[in-house]
């Protein structure tokens, strides 16, 4: 196994508010150069278009459902 499946396979196994935690700690390590422009601008046309069509935006527990529903 590679240390990144080790490391993935061990986080799987924390509690949910600590997954969450080195979730949000891992991201803020990610410099902000290693996104590239065409991501940002995806990014900037999805924040428009759900702010033009709120109807296109998901709550947190239909987005969490939608993807649980996806793993089965």
């Amino acid at each position: 196994m590679s240390v990144v499946t080790d490391i993935e396979e061990l986080a799987f196994k924390l509690p949910v508010a600590d997954r969450a935690k080195l979730a949000e700690r891992l991201w803020e390590s990610i410099p902000e150069d290693f996104i590239d422009d065409r991501e940002l601008q995806e990014a900037i046309r999805r924040d428009r278009e759900m702010s033009e069509d709120p109807s296109k935006v998901l709550t947190h527990e239909e987005f969490f459902r939608f993807f649980k529903e996806r793993r089965k």
